[in-house]
């Protein structure tokens, strides 16, 4: 089996440029929500290592609990969001950060937002380890982003491609002749 650096086209952000965002981030979130106890929800599968990363460097307390969705099928979004693991606590009155890996065409947080906002939270903000604003279809924002990025298929810390690559501990572009085939 070859080894995944290999199948890597080039290296986005390093290890360190990743540290540094997501570091002033957890600051940037801590100062924004000081004294509002908020509710970190993760959207897995791919937001589980920025979202460890990410509680590790914001100072303030809060709470965490994940949902579990999908909208994928390797390379294509299906255009339906199917919610496989739901919240484990109430929602209502606190502040949500829903934290995802990418905002692509921004169905699946369209939905979510609409989903979780039946159930009366305080607000609902996003937080997301990069934005890939070209391909947005739905009405949603990232209030906090690490990275910006152009439409490219980005694997590596947490980001997949069915199922592989979520332990690079960068984010790189996956060359075409592993999803084209």
């Amino acid at each position: 089996m070859a080894k995944i650096n290999e199948d890597i086209e080039r290296v986005f952000f390093t290890e360190e440029e990743i540290k540094e965002k997501v570091a002033e981030l957890g600051a940037e979130i801590s100062r924004d929500f000081e004294g509002k106890n908020p509710i970190f929800i993760g959207v897995l599968k791919g937001c589980w290592v920025f979202m460890a990363d990410l509680m590790r460097n914001v100072s303030i307390p809060c709470s965490v609990d994940f949902m579990a969705v999908k909208s994928y099928a390797g390379t294509t979004s299906t255009g339906a969001v199917q919610i496989q693991k739901d919240l484990n606590e109430s929602i209502e009155g606190r502040h949500i950060i829903m934290v995802e890996d990418i905002l692509d065409t921004g169905r699946t947080l369209n939905y979510l937002e609409q989903y979780l906002s039946a159930r009366k939270p305080a607000s609902i903000t996003i937080a997301t380890l990069m934005d890939k604003p070209s391909r947005r279809q739905a009405p949603v924002a990232a209030r906090y982003s690490c990275f910006a990025v152009p439409d490219a298929f980005v694997v590596g810390y947490g980001l997949d491609y069915n199922e592989f690559y979520r332990n690079l501990p960068y984010i790189g572009v996956l060359k075409p002749e592993i999803y084209m085939d």
